[in-house]
Order: C-alpha cells, then sequence, then structure tokens
C-alpha cells in the first residue's frame, strides 16, 4: 500500500493528459485511427473472415461476431476511451481507405505502477507481412511519452507463433509463463508474458 506522501508524489509526476492522445496515427503503410460507428459493418466483415484464426488464441472471436458486436465494441472503446482507461485503434491499409484490416490497442494495467499493455489482431489474409509489427510499434512511443509507462507488456497465448515474433522483432524481453490465464472453448490457455521498459525504449529512441 503506498503512503499518501508517495501517492501525491505519484500525482505529481506521473499525472498524464490522456486527451492528448491522437486519434490518428499514421504508419508507412497504415492508418491507426480511433474507432467511429462508421466501422462497425468493415470491422464485423474483417472478424468475420477472420474467425477461425482468431477464435484459436482470443476470448471474444467466439461465435458469430456481426454488426451489432461490432458496435457494442465500438461504443465500449470509445467510453474507455473518453474515461482514459485505454486507447484502441483501427487498423487500415492506406492503399485501402475506409477499410479495417485490424485492431490494436494500448491501456493501463497499473497506474499506480505505470505499467500497461499492448494487443492486436490481423484479418487472416494479411498476416505474415509485417502489419501487426508496424501497428504495435506505432503505438511504443504513446505508451511510455504520452501515457508515461515504465512497463509495457505483451501477453500471447502459447502456440501463437506469429504474435509471438512480433514481440520479438520489438525488443521485448521473454518474461515467463502466465500459466492457465484465460478460458478459450472450455480449456485454460497459458500466455507467454514479454516486456520492455522505458529505459530500454529510450536507449533505442535517443531524443
Amino acid at each position: 500500500m503506498l503512503s499518501i506522501m508517495a501517492r501525491r508524489a505519484y500525482n505529481r509526476k506521473t499525472v498524464i493528459n490522456f486527451h492528448s492522445m491522437p486519434p490518428a496515427v499514421p504508419t508507412d503503410r497504415l492508418w491507426l485511427r480511433r474507432f467511429r460507428f462508421s466501422d462497425a459493418r468493415p470491422l464485423a466483415e474483417a472478424v468475420g473472415q477472420s474467425l477461425p484464426e482468431l477464435s484459436q488464441w482470443l476470448p471474444w472471436a467466439q461465435g458469430l461476431y456481426g454488426v451489432s458486436e461490432a458496435r457494442t465494441f465500438v461504443k465500449s472503446s470509445n467510453r474507455s476511451w473518453r474515461r482514459g482507461r485505454a486507447f484502441d485503434f483501427s487498423i487500415s491499409m492506406k492503399t485501402e481507405p475506409g477499410s479495417v484490416v485490424g485492431g490494436v490497442g494500448i491501456w493501463y494495467t497499473s497506474r499506480i505502477q505505470r505499467s500497461g499493455e499492448i494487443g492486436y489482431w490481423v484479418r487472416s489474409d494479411l498476416t505474415g507481412i509485417g502489419v501487426a509489427t508496424e501497428a504495435a510499434e506505432a503505438l511504443l512511443p504513446l505508451g511510455f511519452e504520452e501515457l508515461g509507462l515504465h512497463r509495457l507488456l505483451m501477453r500471447i497465448a502459447v502456440g501463437n507463433h506469429s504474435s509471438r515474433r512480433v514481440a520479438e522483432k520489438l525488443g521485448f524481453s521473454y518474461e515467463g509463463i502466465a500459466r492457465e490465464e484465460i478460458m478459450i472453448r472450455g480449456k485454460w490457455m497459458d500466455h507467454e508474458v514479454f516486456s520492455l521498459l522505458e529505459q530500454e525504449w529510450a536507449s533505442r529512441n535517443p531524443r
């Protein structure tokens, strides 16, 4: 338990104006943009096309995923954004404006300890060409500079080799196994835990 003085010191030094989080982030090939309700149909189509693969690893990608489910997600995502809890971005190819080919997000796991997590998914027909890596890499400066994180995590289902490669390409360090962390299709699944620290990020990105 932090003392009152420690909490006050934390509040003075690390309160972040999350309203400054940019609503759109361009990369070489991608547009990352805050989800809006007009994304519901292309989002549902992208998830629907990818359910056989996504359902192996993600608890939300189970059963039918239609426009109604997509609208519910967008509403929840926007609420979390307004409250400064999590920041989800749609992924679009610059060559396909208005499309949704995946999602990437960053969120706090502990404000007091300045830790957060990144998660992502990509439409199945676009995996293997670096889309997830490019999208996740674009959120690293937002995590360490905008949100003031000290530690950023990726938790990847054991056996999801493509996602594991994303963490490795971005220089995250393997920490170990979180055993039976989530249930997928009635079975408990382990997660591999990877992390990147602010000093590691700073050493690779000197100002």
